[in-house]
Formats: C-alpha cells, structure tokens, sequence
C-alpha cells in the first residue's frame, strides 16, 4: 500500500495540472449525472413494527382521508373577546376547499371562546411530491389570511408546517467553514497551506453532495441526511487533508522536493487515512442496524461524503501541494528566519510529564470522564414537536396557545382505531375515557364502509412528559383485541422504545467490528479493546453533557433555547456511530505514529512519547478545527442538528483532549511492551490489512529507494 501511495501522490504532485482537469470533469459528470437522474430527498416515516404503524395502515384502507398528513390552525383573539362564528365557519370553508385535504374539523372552541382549534388531514403522506415543495404551506396561510386581517392572531401546527417550516437554512455550514478557515491560518502562518485543505474537502464534499441526489433516486434519502452527510463529510475532509498537508511541509521543510515531499506524505500519512476512514464506514454501516429506513439512508448519504473527501484528499492534496511548491511553507522559513528550537514542544513535554505519574493521570482522566458521563443514566429521548422550536416560530407559539387554552395533552392527542367486527366502538370509548390520565375523547365516527370506527383521546400530560409512554402501554393493555392507539404521539413512544432498543445492537456491531479492523492493523488484542473502551467513555461523557444542557436547562439560553426538552430520539444512535468512528479517526493516526517508533526502537515508554510529540500538534489541529465545524451547525434552529452538533463537538474535545493527551500515553505507559500484545494463533488466524507493512518511516524509505523513488530523507 506505501508504495501505490506513493507512486499516486508523486504523479499528482508532477502532474497537478492533469489531476485538477481530472477533479473538474469528475465535478462536472457528477452534477450533470444528478442534475439529470437524481432525485429529490423526503422523509418515510413509515416504520415496520411499531404498534401505531398498524393502525395508521388500516386508517390508509379505510379512511384515506385520514392516513395522510394532518396539520393544525388555531386562531386567537388576543383581546379576549369570543371569535364570531361567521369568520370561523368560513375558514373551516376555505380549508376544506384546498388540495389534499381531507376532512376538517368543527372549530374546537375554548372555555372563554377567545380561541378556535381547527385540526385538518389530507389525503397524502408528508413526503408526497406535492407536500414536500418549500411553498406548501403558502395555501394555508392564504386561507387564514383574512382572519390576520380582522386583527385575529393565527398560527399554524401540526406535521405538515413542521417539516416545511423547520427546514434547515444552512447557516451551520457557513459557520463551520469561516471558523476553520481561521483556524487553519493560525496553524499554518501560510495562506496557500490554510486554503489548501479546506478547498479540497469542499470540492470533495462538492461530489459526494451529487452523489447523495443520485443515491435519492434509488431509495428514500431523509431531508436531514444531506445536512448529516455534509457535517461529517466538511469535519473529516479537512482532518485527512490537514494530515497530509503536515506531513508535505515536514518532508519540504527536510529538503525534499515537492515531488518527493508528497509522494513521502502519501506513503506515510496517506496510509493512516484511508483505514481511518475505513473506520468511519464502518461505524455508519453500523446504522442500518437501527431498524427505522431513515438511519439507513443517513449512513449510506454520510458514507458517500466520506468516500468522496477521502478520494479529492488523497489526489488533490498532493497535486495542489505540488503546485504550490515552497509556497506551502510560512514565510519567514522561506526567508530562513525561523530560529532553531531549543526546548522540546509542548506535546512531547505534556507526553513526558504524564508518563512520569501514569496512574495519577489515568485515574483523574477516567474520574473525571464518568463524573461527565453519570447524567445519561437520566437520559429521556423524544422526538422533536412543536415545542422543540424556538420562541418566535408560528409552531411554538401554537404550541403554546393550544396547551394555555385545551390542556398540555391537546398538542399530543391518541387516534383509537376500532375494528367493528372485533368491538364495540361507544364501548371502547367509554372505556377510554375512564382511564387514568385520560381527559376527554371525541365521539366515535365510522369510515365510510363500515369496518372501522374512529375517535381522538386527549391525555392529561403533553407528548414530552415522561409519564406518556407508560400511560400508551396501559391503554393498549386494558383495551380488547381489534382495538389500536396509534396517532403522532403513541408513534413517536414506540419510536422511542425501538431505538433504545436497538442501540446495543448498533454499539455491538460497531465496537466488534473496529476492534478486529484495529487488532488486524496493529497486531496488537490490547490497543483495540483500550482504544475501544477509551471512545465508549468518551462518547458517554458528551451524552452526559447532553442531558444536564438540554433536558436539565443547564445552559440552554447559550444554544438559543428558552426552555429544557428531551433529548432527541435520534441522536444517541447517530452520534455513537459517528463519533465512534470520527475517535478511531485520531486513534489511528496516533498510534501509526507510536507503532513506527516502537517498531525501530523497541523502547516502549519512548515511542509513547515520541508519537504523542509527532502528532499533537496536528490532532489537537485537527479536533479544533471539527469542532468548530460540529459547532457551526449548533447554530441551526432544527433542535435534531443543534443536538446533533453540539453532542459531536462535546465528544470530539473530550477525545482530543482529555482521552489523547491523558488516557492514552498514561495508559500505554502503564502497560509497556503488553501494548502489542497478541498471541501467535491468534495471530496466524488474523489477517493482515498491512497498516503498518513497513513499519518504519526508514524501512518505507528502503523500499521506495530501492524501486528508484528518489532520496532518502537525512532527517
């Protein structure tokens, strides 16, 4: 592998030119593939297995009226003064009057009648072609429009405004650019060297955009994975670059030739890249263990991202390194101002001092780590409602009215689907509205042939409150055979209770199959079970940090949320599979480094020090610059993605910092020689993915000499 790495960045750094044309056609096929055969994103929110989903699929054959959409108005008078009836009866006309809409019911009065409750259905999914267009909701607010006129305030809820209106604006991917782009100034004092990674993982992720539109054709892609693909993709696009970029102005500055440099570079630190990121893909096909289609196509849209960075780093980085010449190097070593270092940098002197107190060091780290990662124990998820938006949304404001003026149940009420054949209906409601912690249900309708009968209960708590889930298992454990709870709330409970589930699924298989991809690469049973546990803490800390943020409060006004709220149902899952493969990401890097030293010297606690002093600066660049990223989508007012950030850039400080600067040297110093530990028939039975082929930097160079590479570096 050194060697084909090698021949691949000399031959783009000698012909940059060629590899650039190459990018651009590349670049210019994949738009005009997608452009022409791509499809369009939307969310399938059907999920096999789930309770509700039968209720919800006996409502589409029998009542297609109801087994779409739905969506909510509520008007108010803010004077509270009694809405007229001839206003209300003509919006319920109006509403009635628009496409796909199914049924409208009766304006739902308050007890001061300063408010009405229209509740609408249509006759379509959320994700039909006609709903998912940015100006579907332009009609509802045409129809409402002469009730604002009246100086009546109305505002719009429900499942069909909350997908439209919470689209993403992609502020977060312009914060997360400006902000590396700095960073990488600071750690480069060049501009051409700055510019060079992040230009690189753009046009990658340029790419793997396309590709995502292509693969939207082929399957259902969710509207948020496109954001999750481009996240993950811009964070790890720069990280592969920034490694490689290193390393060329480490060989330039030892003399070699910008041709050799990136061939060098290539062999070396290209290396780790490519099982780095063959950890990433690994940890996201760990989503489709998930069980729900939508984690399927997060992971196949984030793995195309990665592919296509990982491709543009590993050709365009040497051949726009080659291009550059000395021009990667600051200016003041290009002038040979730059005064000789005369005390060990500050990675190997921190690397020196833990391993100097390696058990204090590894037992404040991990105290630490578990006193963050306590509060998931705590941990309540839920999906995303109306009350996750922020305070000046139409959502949340009629969120609010509707819980001030019917109860906090009203945002969250039950469908109780009834099979005639199988019971009575009037029984059942009876029944229903005589259970604890129900206060109220409609009267039930029949569909139009029959078979079904239809009526809505109101709970006494909001969908948020943790009593909901537990009041769904009571009502489908009294209720008689042929009866179903379903609607948005007893959906989004089994939802919950699948992922919680399914999430020691997702942690087995990833944390089974990176171990054996590591043991495989570093020969070694103790390195990947400690790299292992080490993320696990990691990754548990930031879910601690979750919890105390957003469902303790502690903080929230600082992310732009004016209240505490569950933790999203969808990020646990997500962001283990991520994080777990973005800290094998620095895991590998480091540890090449350390391994190669070991490899030469045989001198166990001196590698540990060698390796953390190579790589700490460009780690620690590295996580600073993902991190900023991950941060930059915290901005986002969708609560998923500013969980979804924020967790990520948590877990990747606390992996670069405490983990690789505390954990790991205290921890392999601890251990010594038993680090690369492994018993012969294990052994003989492992393969070998040839991580470390040559082991050292000085033995890659023997053989490359020796194919008539060039040089050997003096250094």
């Amino acid at each position: 592998m050194s060697r084909f790495l090698h021949r691949l960045g000399s031959a783009a750094a000698a012909h940059p030119w060629r590899t650039i044309s190459a990018w651009v056609l590349v670049v210019i096929a994949a738009f005009g593939l997608a452009g022409a055969s791509g499809g369009t994103t939307h969310d399938n929110y059907d999920v096999p297995g789930a309770r509700s989903q039968t209720g919800i699929e006996q409502l589409r054959d029998h009542l297609p009226a109801a087994g779409g959409t739905s969506a909510q108005v509520v008007v108010h008078d803010p004077h509270g003064d009694p809405l007229p009836q001839a206003a209300l009866t003509a919006t319920a006309e109006r509403l009635a009057a628009l496409d796909h809409v199914g049924t409208v019911s009766e304006p739902r009065l308050s007890s001061d009648a300063d408010t009405a409750l229209y509740y609408l259905t249509y006759d379509v999914p959320v994700t039909d072609p006609d709903m998912v267009k940015e100006k579907s909701v332009d009609p509802l607010e045409d129809a409402v429009q002469p009730l604002r006129d009246e100086g009546l305030q109305v505002e719009l809820g429900g499942e069909l405004p909350n997908s439209v209106i919470t689209s993403l604006k992609g502020t977060g991917e312009l914060a997360g650019v400006i902000a590396a782009l700095a960073l990488l100034v600071l750690t480069f004092g060049s501009v051409v060297a700055a510019g060079l990674p992040l230009a690189v993982a753009l046009i990658g992720l340029a790419v793997g955009s396309a590709g995502v539109t292509l693969l939207a054709a082929t399957m259902d892609v969710s509207t948020a994975a496109p954001t999750i693909a481009t996240m993950v993709g811009l964070g790890v696009g720069i990280d592969y670059a920034l490694l490689l970029v290193t390393r060329h102005v480490e060989f330039l500055r030892g003399g070699l030739d910008k041709r050799e440099a990136a061939g060098r570079a290539m062999a070396t630190a290209g290396r780790s890249v490519v099982f780095a990121a063959a950890t990433v893909l690994i940890s996201l096909l760990g989503l489709r263990l998930a069980g729900l289609p939508v984690y399927s196509s997060f992971g196949y849209a984030t793995a195309i991202a990665v592919i296509a960075v990982l491709a543009s780093a590993l050709t365009l980085v040497p051949a726009l390194c080659g291009l550059a010449g000395r021009r990667m190097l600051s200016r003041k070593v290009r002038l040979g101002r730059t005064p000789e270092r005369t005390r060990p940098p500050f990675a190997a002197r921190w690397a020196a001092g833990v391993a100097r107190r390696p058990v204090a060091a590894a037992l404040a780290a991990v105290i630490f780590l578990l006193a963050l990662a306590a509060p998931t124990l705590a941990m309540r998820t839920w999906p995303q409602d109306g009350r996750s938006n922020p305070s000046d949304s139409t959502l949340r404001r009629s969120y609010d009215l509707v819980e001030s003026e019917y109860g906090a149940g009203a945002n969250g009420t039950f469908t109780i689907v009834v099979d005639n054949a199988r019971a009575d209906a009037r029984s059942v409601a009876a029944q229903v509205a005589g259970e604890p912690g129900i206060v109220g249900v409609t009267d039930p309708v029949a569909t139009p042939d029959g078979a079904l009968s239809v009526f809505d209960a109101q709970p006494a708590v909001g969908p948020t409150d943790e009593g909901i889930d537990d009041l769904v298992a009571q009502l489908r454990s009294d209720l008689p055979a042929g009866v179903e709870v379903t609607g948005t709330t007893a959906f989004f409970s089994d939802i919950t209770g699948m992922l919680s589930a399914r999430l020691w699924i997702v942690v087995g298989f990833v944390v089974g199959v990176s171990v054996l991809l590591l043991a495989m690469m570093f020969r070694s049973v103790v390195v990947p079970i400690k790299a292992a546990v080490m993320n696990l803490l990691s990754i548990a800390a930031s879910y601690g940090i979750l919890v105390a943020v957003f469902q303790w409060g502690w903080g929230t006004s600082l992310l732009g949320i004016d209240h505490s709220v569950p933790v999203s149902s969808w990020v646990p899952i997500l962001n283990f599979a991520i994080l777990f493969g973005l800290s094998m990401d620095y895991e590998v890097f480091l540890l090449s480094r350390i391994r190669e030293d070991w490899l030469r010297t045989g001198d166990a606690r001196g590698s540990v020090e060698r390796g953390l002093a190579a790589t700490g600066r460009v780690i620690s660049a590295a996580a600073a610059i993902m991190v900023v990223v991950f941060l930059g989508f915290a901005t986002e007012a969708d609560l998923t993605v500013k969980m979804l950030g924020f967790g990520m850039a948590t877990a990747i400080l606390l992996d670069a910092t405490v983990v690789r600067m505390v954990l790991v040297p205290a921890t392999m110093t601890l251990l010594g020689r038993w680090n690369w530990w492994l018993p012969a028939w294990l052994d003989r039975l492992l393969p070998s993915i040839a991580a470390e082929e040559h082991a050292t930097d000085e033995e890659i160079w023997d053989e490359l000499d020796s194919a008539g590479s060039g040089e050997k570096v003096g250094a």
